[in-house]
């Protein structure tokens, strides 16, 4: 009898989420109210667990996924009893307040984006080392080792990443991004209790070439196309004990406190069908 091989990866893949997006039924108003009936249709992840263990969270946050032949579109329901955020300068290091993150991973590279409550966002772009020269990024300015905002990277807690380290180009924002937030409550203020806030994405496939290039997969997609992406929230607070709660929460868990491992990234299918149409 043969014996799979260990995975070198710190979450076992049967316990990756998969996920069906559907076509928008209309253009969305990106204002972030995901009022539009196409987010009311869309289907919603399962309820975000503990990054590390997979163990459930005191706090609710779900995403859903939707697109057209123009935009990725991603929403976020975020329950939170006192919605808080003080930075407001574009790439400010927002993983440091309480935010809500999204991955997009192609083959040789992957995207980061991050929005705090009161819509203040942070972009930043990795790829691959053993892909710089081969997958011709060293030939563009823009991921030039000497490129502001250009660093090494090894990853978080997961530092022996089977394909070896990483450039980050900290600097880099993707085109044409649009995005919003809308606070149910009151933000900064303690005195009463609110229910939550919600962001609403519209990601340009236009801005997506270079994450296309290293498999030259279709922008945008076609039926039956499979990415991956992540879906993170992060917290300056933890739930008390005895709760084991990490202070980071995603889709499906990572096994690690490392949101850069892009083959424990949720499979998001695409499908043809409008959403709402597809039973």
């Amino acid at each position: 009898m043969t014996t799979a091989p260990a995975s070198p990866f710190p979450w076992p893949e049967e316990k990756i989420a998969h996920y069906t997006a559907f076509r928008a039924r209309e253009p969305l108003t990106i204002d972030g109210k995901l009022d539009e009936a196409s987010w009311r249709l869309a289907p919603r992840s399962p309820r975000f667990v503990d990054l590390i263990t997979g163990r459930p969270t005191i706090h609710d946050t779900r995403a859903a996924v939707l697109w057209d032949d123009t935009y990725l579109y991603v929403g976020y329901w975020v329950e939170e009893p006192f919605v808080e955020a003080r930075l407001t300068e574009q790439d400010s290091l927002i993983w440091s307040e309480n935010d809500v993150e999204l991955f997009i991973a192609g083959k040789d590279a992957y995207y980061e984006f991050e929005i705090n409550a009161l819509g203040t966002i942070y972009e930043a772009f990795f790829l691959f080392e053993d892909a710089y020269e081969r997958g011709g990024f060293s030939a563009d300015p823009q991921f030039s080792r000497n490129a502001p905002g250009f660093k090494p990277w090894n990853g978080v807690g997961f530092t022996t990443h089977p394909r070896g380290p990483r450039l980050g180009f900290f600097n880099w924002d993707l085109p044409g991004i649009r995005s919003a937030v809308s606070v149910d409550g009151t933000i900064n203020d303690s005195s009463d209790r609110d229910r939550g806030w919600t962001v609403e994405l519209a990601l340009p496939w236009s801005g997506m070439g270079w994450l296309a290039k290293g498999d030259g997969r279709a922008l945008p997609p076609k039926h039956g196309d499979t990415w991956r992406m992540d879906f993170s929230r992060f917290n300056t607070y933890k739930e008390a004990k005895p709760a084991e709660d990490s202070g980071g929460w995603a889709w499906n868990a990572h096994g690690i406190w490392d949101s850069h491992i892009p083959e424990l990234f949720p499979y998001i299918h695409f499908s043809d069908a409008v959403v709402g149409t597809e039973g």
